[in-house]
């Protein structure tokens, strides 16, 4: 793959400006078996650092893209490339865009049923080009798993855009790699809410700023918590620049 990866406090981050997201998409798509894409947060980057399932998932991710100041800041920090910010909403919008302009397929899982249909529509009236060959409502039933699986392989789509109510989240293609046959894998939780109109989603300017933390603590002011793990970061950055030169 024509991108460069770093190492932020030990986990993995790449460098893909948007000019060449295009390139990358399509060079994914003709890879074979399961790829991933996913969106990092500083959270996420904090407790990829474990070994347990999602540290193993997201170092196994085909294509990671930073989605926090944070994480720009880290590698800059450490005095490495600084990757760009990709805001989930538009990266998405450009790889539907992508798609369609390729005339590849899209498999929506998640979301409940009345406003999975109304993002359908929606999707299919913007992306006329795009085909999309199935959609299953999140929160599935354990006794149903086999055939989505089943459902999903078989109609061999480009993307899945995995959603809200979709268990285990980001891990759930990973956990299943050895039952997917294909397609690329992506992790929003936000799509179908707001393709159906249903959410609102954080403003550009909001993004562009660095503030969307203050509109997740107003929506849950337990999140002003995040705070601990936030200095656990910085202590961490301090070590791996004092200590750890070139991780």
């Amino acid at each position: 793959m024509a991108f460069e990866r770093i190492n932020v406090v030990g986990v993995p981050v790449d460098l893909c400006p948007p000019e060449d997201l295009e390139r990358v998409v399509l060079t994914l798509l003709d890879k074979p078996g399961t790829k991933q894409i996913v969106f990092l947060s500083v959270w996420d980057l904090l407790n990829a650092r474990r070994k347990n399932i999602f540290g193993e998932c997201i170092r196994s991710a085909d294509l990671i893209l930073p989605v926090s100041r944070s994480i720009l800041w880290g590698a800059s920090f450490l005095k490495k490339s600084v990757p760009v910010r990709y805001s989930p909403f538009l990266a998405v919008i450009s790889i539907l865009t992508i798609l369609e302009t390729h005339y590849k397929s899209l498999y929506i899982l998640g979301g409940k049923k009345k406003r999975l249909l109304e993002a359908e529509r929606n999707i299919r009236q913007t992306y006329r080009n795009l085909k999309i060959v199935g959609r299953y409502i999140g929160n599935i039933p354990r006794s149903k798993e086999n055939d989505v699986i089943l459902a999903v392989n078989k109609a061999s789509p480009s993307l899945v855009l995995l959603c809200e109510g979709v268990a285990s989240r980001i891990n759930w293609a990973f956990r299943r790699r050895n039952k997917l046959t294909s397609g690329i894998y992506l992790y929003y939780p936000h799509a179908v809410g707001v393709f159906s109109k249903h959410k609102k989603r954080i403003s550009d300017e909001t993004f562009e700023k660095g503030h969307e933390i203050w509109v997740e603590i107003v929506r849950n002011p337990f999140k002003v918590l995040l705070v601990f793990p936030f200095l656990k970061y910085i202590l961490l950055l301090l070590g791996y620049r004092l200590f750890k030169r070139g991780q």
